[in-house]
């Protein structure tokens, strides 16, 4: 994908990062990333959990920004709502992605399988997508994102399979 900037939005949930209780370790793992790959800088939000991913994932998909990925509130702890705010803007899921986080994150703990994320297109245009809150999940996500990241950009943007 050439000629265009690529835009992403990281929304981190963590109703105690968010209150600086502790710092955000995700969310500029994640940002270092996406820089590294040619990206324009992305602008990273800390929110509590619950309503103000919603909020947050809303906002971020009518920007029209080509990505949006949340890290955190996927588990089951009774505030994790990361995968209930996510799913009703998501049009066209892609389960295959999660599945394989899952799976690669289950080779270093068993608790991957217990991340409730999705992924998808919201908007038309945007890929959304959920990561654990762990630094190690986020690394395991990132890892599967890279491998097919740019393609499911270029192909919300028109582009046609390599041939």
């Amino acid at each position: 994908m050439t000629g265009r900037t690529r835009r992403a939005v990281v929304i981190v949930a963590s109703t105690r990062a968010s209150a600086g209780v502790y710092p955000d370790r995700t969310g500029p793992i994640i940002a270092e990333w996406l820089i590294a790959r040619g990206w324009a800088d992305p602008a990273v939000h800390v929110v509590p959990d619950g309503e103000p991913v919603g909020l947050a994932l809303s906002a971020a998909v009518a920007s029209a920004a080509d990505l949006v990925v949340t890290t955190g509130g996927t588990g089951v702890n009774p505030t994790d709502r990361t995968p209930e705010m996510t799913l009703p803007l998501i049009e066209r899921e892609l389960p295959g992605l999660m599945e394989e986080i899952r799976r690669r994150g289950a080779k270093s703990t068993p608790l991957a399988s217990l991340s409730r994320g999705h992924a998808g297109v919201a908007g038309g245009t945007t890929f959304v997508v959920n990561l654990p809150g762990s630094t190690g999940g986020v690394k395991d996500g990132l890892a599967v994102l890279g491998d097919v990241l740019d393609h499911v950009i270029d192909q919300l943007h028109g582009g046609d399979h390599a041939q």
